[in-house]
């Protein structure tokens, strides 16, 4: 690296101020994992400039929360850019450089939870996890859920992605060994009001062993999956990497 380099990269550090944001470049050094954008609020334009600043910094880019719109103005700046529509998830990726680890199983109650549980899916993947999805196996037909209970039970985590009476949390946890992250989606008919009814029935279960994160916050289960499927193993960290 030449000095001109090394002082354009001390430059922006520990953050980077860009007039309407702060980037915070330090953050993966700390915690092992770079900021995440969460693109709901952000102008497109604002959401292109945030990435323009955050690529080729040895770490895949995420923006959360975001769409097609905010896309297509960060491909005019970064034209590698990805979009994931189900989750409204822009990616970033970089090269790969070590295998994905096994251990994740994710659960939705039905096909309406996919894009929360999607963006859970690209979180920890990004993070070098491989997930496995099991999907719509909601509790009004509980056979459909038994019939994966050798996937559930290989499991180091499982994320439950459920709306409605968010009954499928329990369930899971039963009978399995290992920590339930459990998010509640805004899925549901009027009294579920908007994700809380899920939300209280996840906090009030009495199944040991599960963890609550907020109203459809794939990423934050997805984060915390993958920070628990490293305990224990060979790493001293998560692994970055690129999306499936």
């Amino acid at each position: 690296m030449t000095v001109d380099a090394a002082l354009d990269e001390l430059r922006d550090l520990p953050y980077q101020d860009i007039g309407f944001a702060k980037l915070d470049h330090h953050r993966a050094l700390r915690t092992g994992w770079p900021e995440v954008v969460f693109g709901k609020g952000k102008t497109p334009e604002q959401v292109a400039q945030i990435v323009l600043a955050m690529k080729g910094r040895g770490h895949p880019v995420l923006v959360t929360k975001t769409d097609e719109d905010a896309y297509k103005a960060v491909l005019q700046e970064t034209p590698e850019a990805e979009f994931h529509p189900l989750p409204t998830a822009i990616v970033v990726p970089i090269p790969r450089t070590a295998p994905l680890k096994e251990g994740i199983v994710l659960v939705t109650a039905g096909t309406a939870d996919l894009p929360v549980a999607e963006e859970a899916e690209l979180t920890a993947t990004l993070m070098g996890n491989n997930v496995t999805m099991v999907t719509d196996v909601g509790v009004a037909g509980l056979h459909r859920l038994l019939d994966q209970l050798p996937i559930l039970q290989k499991a180091r985590v499982i994320i439950v992605v459920a709306g409605m009476d968010a009954a499928l949390v329990g369930v899971v946890s039963g009978l399995v060994s290992v920590p339930v992250l459990a998010v509640p989606t805004s899925t549901g008919y009027g009294a579920s009001f908007d994700g809380l009814a899920p939300l209280l029935s996840m906090l009030n279960s009495c199944a040991p062993g599960v963890a609550v994160v907020n109203i459809d916050n794939g990423f934050g289960a997805g984060h915390m999956a993958a920070l628990t499927n490293c305990v224990g193993a060979n790493t001293s960290g998560v692994e970055d990497g690129t999306s499936k």
